[in-house]
């Protein structure tokens, strides 16, 4: 079923281990889910060596589809709690999203 609701895709690029907690936060403010996957940083200062090999910082990156009215208080209190200047070294930005198929925003229950 296609969704032409206005939809905002949250996307989180933060130090390991801190994807769960990103979650937390998310779903307090009305996400229902995400998508958390593993990347590498590779940023120039950032970048280490050890002997000769250069190490990159891992990384996972939130992806969070909402509803356009839930964007800015979700994006807000992610950074708040893992902005740039926390451990999480966050950055949070958010991109439009045209169309969803097969997409429904139900709330998120635990058992």
């Amino acid at each position: 079923m296609e969704n032409t609701t206005n939809t905002a895709m949250i996307v989180v690029i933060v130090n390991k281990g801190f994807a769960g907690e990103i979650m937390d936060v998310a779903r307090a403010h009305g996400a229902t889910g995400g998508t958390i996957l593993s990347g590498k940083g590779t940023g120039g200062e950032k970048a280490k060596k050890f002997f000769a090999m250069s190490l990159e910082e891992e990384k996972e990156v939130v992806m969070i589809l909402v509803k356009e009215e839930l964007r800015a208080e979700i994006m807000r209190a992610v950074a708040t709690e893992f902005g740039l200047d926390s451990p999480g070294r966050g950055i949070v930005f958010s991109l439009p999203v045209e169309e969803t198929i097969g997409l429904s925003f139900v709330p998120f229950q635990e058992d």
